[in-house]
């Protein structure tokens, strides 16, 4: 599994991906750890089959016991069907996920973790010495559904929001926008159910400050290209299996 860091300054983010031994069928995932002294999180840890490559990438920047917090955007079995296993290994950590997927994420297995719902309006959280947001992103793809933002680092985790089908040896960063629309737009067309929701996104995400936005597929946007995404993102029409 490649592994990059994308900051590392009073903190580390570092995304995880390109596994090649993941099954044909299944769809790659990105998955982030954020680490800040004796503390980190992981964010959308992925699916049951990549619990191994996973945990193997994870363990080479962090001890397990740094291994506090999981968290999981929304309840989909590609970031979070992993939980029992990650459950096994660290039995202490806190899982923060949206109220609303509780009694459904819980399918996945989970004896030790303590699960930590979070509210509709959102919330934030310490690790370490750093103070995350998470950031409303309701019906983007998933009723109840979250980012996370980080204002010092200016990077924001957007889950399904930016994910591209692609290739799975596809590079972690975006070099030119216009060339990548087609592999973002079904997804968002079809995976994206309100207009309405979207737009409350957008008027949400346009207030933040941010360098890096890091979708869950596909790859990720900085500087410029963020701004690209939300302008193309504002014009597309979704939810079109509703004609």
């Amino acid at each position: 599994m490649l592994a990059t860091t994308l900051y590392n300054k009073s903190h580390r983010w570092i995304i995880f991906g390109r596994d090649p031994g993941k099954p044909e069928k299944i769809i790659d995932t990105n998955q982030v750890l954020i680490t800040s002294g004796e503390h980190s999180i992981l964010l959308d840890p992925g699916g049951i089959e990549l619990f191994a490559p996973m945990l193997a990438a994870t363990l080479k920047y962090v001890p397990i016991d740094h291994i506090t917090h999981i968290f999981a955007s929304h309840q989909d079995p590609d970031i979070i069907s992993s939980l029992g296993l990650w459950d096994q290994v660290v039995p202490n950590a806190k899982l923060h996920c949206p109220w609303l997927w509780e009694g459904f994420v819980r399918h996945f297995g989970m004896n030790n973790i303590e699960y930590t719902p979070i509210k509709d309006q959102g919330g934030t959280i310490k690790v370490g010495n750093i103070e995350l947001q998470f950031i409303p992103a309701h019906y983007l793809h998933s009723s109840g559904n979250f980012n996370v933002y980080d204002p010092v680092a200016k990077i924001l985790f957007s889950g399904d929001i930016g994910a591209a089908l692609e290739a799975p040896d596809a590079p972690f960063e975006i070099e030119d926008f216009n060339e990548q629309i087609d592999k973002m737009q079904l997804f968002h067309q079809r995976w994206m159910p309100s207009n309405r929701a979207k737009q409350d996104w957008i008027r949400r995400i346009r207030k933040l400050d941010i360098d890096i936005m890091i979708p869950q597929h596909g790859r990720i946007f900085r500087g410029e290209n963020v701004g690209k995404f939300l302008d193309w993102f504002e014009a597309l029409e979704v939810g079109v299996a509703i004609q």
